[in-house]
């Protein structure tokens, strides 16, 4: 019997050796419109976050009001010191927050689901709480989902489905998933948008920007944020999630661009050519290890290391190369094949930078790689990280960074809060805000960095940077260098100021991920220390 052919999509994208069907993009129905739709969402950011005068209707009475209900209680007992440890009071704290956000619904449950992929940014207590906020949330009934997917699809559930789960695999805050099988036999996953998120999204969001203004150097996280670029900033993220046609086409995009760099260690599941509406998404059905399940990794002979190699390179090659990148990396989105390749999930959100957007988040990275200090500014300012017009060399003296850097560990509690204090006082007197595809592209290195953790604790860092960046080199070196108009063959990478970076001397030749923890946790019992409250 001759082998069966490779499907002809997988010559253009990172897909499953055995589809359900072919993707072929000049015969997908809801394809010609990508454009127009994705303009369209972009162009609705400015209108709902310009601020107004008057308050936009009853919602921010009502969020203000289940806020309140939320934190008082908190703010009593803590005055009257009824919680034995600052982190029990955040433990309480937290819970309140995440209960607000579930009540309060999708738009705040989104921004849940931001804070719970940001370990290391946020406290680890609300970070752990609001990960409930991922796959926990209260689902919509089945009749709700008939509902939904019999409008969109114009006929009914049964004509469609061979079989519907009516039990979601997980719910969140815009959709819900499904398991189902068509007729003709294939197993898929239906993402079903929830049927009042989009409206309830665009009051949320008039109501914020309302807000915004009002909170701007009131408190030391809001001023920190500059909550009106915030509430920008989460418009950019969560509008285009609104329309399920735009995350299939990211899927497309994202598939075609790893199998173009030749990352063939990710599989993106193939979105259906006819079922794709606004608010329904069939999907082919992937299995495989949760991303957590390291020993059930590495009981089936997975390299945990490699999934981790591999999962560094294709995503930041994805954005230097490409100016495209997943951009909500986290546990729920992704897991491991028996073969040890990872399915990519959820594409709602994804990272665009534009050719000069691009051009600049190179030069930041070429500049993290040669100790170029005044590049990676220049490079932030470009990306909107800076305003235009800010003195570099002003930031660069206000900010010490023209001074060697100093080990952290070797600091006292008192001096590495004074030392984060001065620093983000002086970003905060340049203007500095947080681009969306910035904010995107960090928030998955955290993810990472904590992946690094559990599923490659041992892995040398440095040899590691080391050897990326020879990858890039050899890879890309000659195109990287002329669109940076530089010779790359001159281009060395600084192994001394990486260490540095780390606050490690020049001496030092290893670095794993276990000496990294040690060195942060030690940080930040000085910092904790510091902070304790008095009795």
């Amino acid at each position: 019997m001759a082998p069966a052919a490779r499907p002809a999509d997988l010559v253009w994208g990172a897909f499953s050796e055995h589809p359900p069907w072919v993707i072929d993009r000049a015969e997908i129905a809801w394809l010609p419109d990508i454009d127009r739709l994705r303009a369209a969402a972009d162009g609705e950011v400015p209108l709902l976050t310009a601020p107004t005068t008057l308050p936009p209707g009853a919602r921010v009475a009502r969020v203000a009001a289940r806020l309140s209900t939320a934190l008082v209680p908190w703010l009593v007992r803590k005055r009257r010191h009824r919680y034995p440890t600052p982190e029990a009071s955040r433990t309480d704290l937290s819970r309140r927050l995440r209960l607000a956000a579930e009540s309060l619904g999708s738009t705040y449950i989104k921004l849940g689901q931001i804070i719970s992929s940001g370990e290391g940014l946020f406290p680890a207590e609300l970070v752990e709480e609001f990960k409930l906020c991922r796959d926990q949330v209260k689902a919509e009934t089945f009749a709700v989902v008939r509902e939904v997917v019999e409008a969109d699809l114009g006929t009914t559930l049964e004509a469609t489905f061979a079989w519907f789960d009516r039990t979601p695999l997980a719910a969140a805050s815009i959709a819900q998933v499904h398991a189902a099988t068509l007729h003709t036999g294939e197993p898929v996953v239906v993402k079903v948008q929830r049927p009042q998120v989009a409206t309830l999204v665009r009051k949320d969001l008039r109501a914020m920007a309302w807000l915004a203004p009002h909170l701007v150097g009131r408190i030391p996280i809001a001023a920190l944020a500059n909550p009106p670029a915030l509430v920008e900033l989460f418009a950019e993220t969560i509008v285009e999630e609104l329309d399920f046609r735009l995350e299939a086409a990211n899927m497309l995009d994202i598939a075609e661009v790893l199998a173009e760099l030749g990352q063939r260690g990710y599989v993106v599941p193939r979105p259906h050519p006819r079922l794709v509406t606004r608010r329904v998404l069939v999907m082919e059905r992937l299995s495989g290890f949760k991303f957590d399940d390291v020993a059930g990794m590495r009981d089936a002979g997975i390299d945990t290391e490699e999934v981790i190699r591999t999962g560094m390179i294709a995503f930041m090659e994805g954005a230097m190369i490409h100016g495209l990148f997943h951009g909500d990396l986290h546990g729920g989105n992704l897991f491991v094949l028996p073969d040890g390749r990872t399915a990519l999930l959820d594409f709602g959100i994804v990272g665009r930078l534009d050719d000069r957007r691009r051009t600049a988040f190179l030069r930041l990275m070429l500049g993290a790689t040669t100790n170029d200090v005044k590049g990676q500014l220049a490079a932030l300012r470009d990306l909107g990280a800076l305003p235009p017009d800010t003195d570099l060399r002003a930031v660069i003296k206000d900010l010490r960074l023209d001074q060697p850097p100093v080990d952290p560990t070797t600091l006292t509690g008192d001096e590495l809060v004074k030392e984060v204090q001065r620093v983000i006082k002086a970003l905060l007197g340049y203007g500095a805000r947080m681009p969306k595809e910035l904010m995107l592209y960090v928030k998955n290195m955290v993810f990472l960095d904590g992946a690094i953790a559990r599923l490659a604790p041992d892995l040398d860092i440095l040899a590691e940077i080391a050897n990326i960046s020879m990858y890039f080199a050899q890879a890309h070196g000659e195109r990287l260098g002329r669109e940076l108009g530089i010779d790359h063959t001159q281009v060395a990478i600084d192994l001394d100021g990486v260490k540095a970076s780390f606050g490690l001397d020049a001496s030092t030749d290893r670095l794993t991920y276990r000496d990294l923890q040690r060195r942060r946790e030690l940080i930040n019992k000085r910092m904790r220390e510091r902070v304790r409250p008095v009795g």
